[in-house]
């Protein structure tokens, strides 16, 4: 597998890639990809069983979707939840990693869905898709849409698993994801206005992971042009060099369907610091420009690095983005 990758572009080393006769792709951080063969992932390698959570006293489970494909998620529900009660709203996680690293047990998202449900007292929904480069893309964007088609198939509170049939409000559902996981949060978003699948309230992008061929802004020199160039080349691996940068599910742009957006709000985060956050501003201004007629909840950190919410979870700034994700979900109702 891997040989035939590597044969499949060049790559010149930078600040975040490194080349050797042994190792011929090394996205620093990330993955490896040796001559031999073998692809090795350097991230989201420790994992967390689900069970009750010390700090917050959530409740979370690991379930099966599909069995053919061992397609699964994590379910958190909130410590006071009783038997029957509707929790306010549902939230559909994809967590991020590049399309290539990170599962819904990891140790790096385990402890903020769980301070998320608390704190917005919803039920989550954390999407374990297969990644690539082993299962290339657009197999995660499969796998999530089979996990929407999945909760949609507990509206009549009958599905398969109990937790939904009993504290999933379907009427008010949201998307949510980081990085890789907001691109996916967003063509999910797409396909539920085309059909209709579930009553999506709102898409939560966190530092979106969005690219294209040609770079914008400063993406054409120093530091930005080298970060486009592995963030391109993990699209390529994620992909198999199967789908190209200006692809619509990497590139909005791109989407000639992108003003069926299946809601009316979208909260977009990004960070000062980040440098996805150059294509997560053109994103909102893609979307402005097009048909869709929703609105933009904007927050900007200042200082912020990319997922900086995740590694650092009792800062002020990953405190203060929980409550704006709290009440994006639960928005306090206005005086009269």
């Amino acid at each position: 597998m891997a040989g035939s990758l590597i044969n499949m572009f060049s790559v010149s080393p930078s600040r975040y890639i490194s080349t050797s006769d042994e190792i011929p792709i090394h996205c620093h951080g990330i993955c490896r990809l040796h001559h031999d063969g073998r692809f090795e992932r350097l991230a989201g390698l420790n994992t967390t069983p689900a069970g009750a959570d010390e700090l917050t006293g959530v409740q979370s489970k690991d379930v099966i979707i599909l069995q053919e494909t061992n397609l699964s998620a994590r379910l958190y529900i909130p410590k006071s939840t009783t038997q029957n009660r509707k929790l306010p709203a549902t939230l559909i996680y994809f967590h991020g990693g590049s399309f290539l690293t990170e599962s819904s047990a990891s140790t790096l998202y385990h402890p903020t869905l769980n301070l998320i449900t608390a704190e917005s007292n919803v039920i989550i929904v954390s999407v374990d898709y297969r990644l690539g480069p082993e299962h290339p893309i657009p197999i995660a964007h499969e796998d999530s849409w089979e996990a929407i088609k999945w909760v949609a198939s507990h509206d009549r509170a009958n599905g398969p698993e109990p937790w939904l049939n009993d504290h999933a409000d379907l009427q008010n559902v949201f998307l949510g994801g980081d990085s890789s996981g907001a691109n996916i949060a967003h063509n999910m978003a797409i396909r539920v206005g085309l059909s209709k699948t579930i009553n999506l309230k709102g898409v939560i992008m966190l530092h979106p992971l969005f690219q294209g061929k040609d770079p914008i802004g400063p993406e054409s020199s120093g530091k930005h042009r080298e970060f486009k160039a592995v963030v391109d080349l993990l699209w390529k691996l994620a992909s198999r060099g199967r789908i190209d940068l200006d692809d619509p599910l990497f590139n909005p742009a791109m989407n000639p369907l992108i003003s069926y957006f299946g809601c009316s709000k979208i909260l977009l985060c990004v960070a000062e610091k980040d440098k996805c956050t150059v294509r997560g501003l053109n994103y909102k201004k893609v979307m402005e420009k097009s048909e869709w007629k929703g609105r933009f909840e904007l927050v900007e950190t200042k200082g912020g690095r990319h997922v900086f919410f995740l590694h650092d979870t009792s800062c002020a700034d990953a405190c203060n983005l929980r409550t704006r994700i709290s009440t994006f979900i639960n928005p306090i109702p206005s005086k009269v």
